[in-house]
């Protein structure tokens, strides 16, 4: 515990450090405000983002889009690993598709999906969901391939069918490399968001985004990627508490 703390200590001190330099230099001069405004500007830009009550819509619209992408594709990646693993015919079928699709640059299918499901919200969650599903697909069928096969042949010479070599062998193999997968699908999901609102749409921090890049806003930029960097820090924070729980057992 002590350690811990010391280390947080560590870190909020480096913190203030950096922020307090990078002030220091931008009011000296030494750094041109226009193209990196000092931590006070940007402080400004956050109070007057959440001074207008339409911030949570858009921060709804984000944050919404990107938690049911994270849901949906590390749920629907996890299972079809799963069943891809234990089904070779199944395997045969997806293995082509999702090599493909994570050989593509998953991110220029984004004005494809708007054209398929509108500038509304769908869309950003089928981004979202393609970045996270193909993600966890191959962290999860890598894992299941690398367990013992000592080990699978002794339970099913035992008796041990499919379900429980599922439930007893492949799923405690796996839970490590999926907790840790699940913590990258997080900034996945949050790209799948809000590039999408980038391409298309009428509200959501991406939106925002691109109207301070048209507006050649520094501060308001910086200021919305502050947001969305503290907001994801949390997830994964939430994510390593569950993570190291869940794992205990270990």
């Amino acid at each position: 515990m002590r350690r811990a703390v010391q280390n947080s200590s560590i870190r909020a001190g480096a913190v203030i450090v950096l922020l307090a330099g990078w002030e220091w230099l931008s009011h000296a001069g030494l750094i041109d405000p226009f193209y990196l405004p000092p931590p006070s500007k940007i402080g400004d830009a956050l109070v007057h983002l959440f001074a207008d009550p339409a911030i949570w819509s858009h921060m709804e619209a984000t944050f919404g889009a990107a938690l049911m992408g994270l849901a949906i594709g590390a749920l629907g990646g996890s299972l079809l690993a799963v069943l891809a693993a234990v089904l070779p015919l199944l395997n045969l079928l997806l293995q082509p598709v999702m090599s493909a699709l994570n050989a593509v640059p998953r991110i220029v299918l984004a004005p494809l999906l708007v054209i398929w499901f509108g500038i509304g919200i769908a869309s950003k969650v089928a981004l979202s969901v393609l970045l996270v599903a193909v993600l966890m697909f191959f962290a999860v069928f890598t894992g299941i391939a690398q367990v013992d096969r000592r080990l699978i042949e002794r339970v099913q010479t035992l008796g041990g069918g499919k379900l429980f070599l599922l439930g007893q062998v492949y799923i405690p193999s796996i839970a490590a490399l999926m907790l840790s997968s699940l913590r990258v699908a997080v900034g996945f999901a949050f790209t799948g968001a809000i590039v999408g609102e980038f391409v298309a749409s009428s509200r959501g921090l991406g939106y925002l985004l691109s109207f301070a890049q048209a507006n050649f806003n520094a501060a308001l930029t910086l200021a919305l990627v502050f947001l969305i960097v503290a907001f994801v820090m949390v997830l994964l924070g939430i994510a390593g508490s569950v993570e190291r729980r869940a794992l205990r057992w270990r």
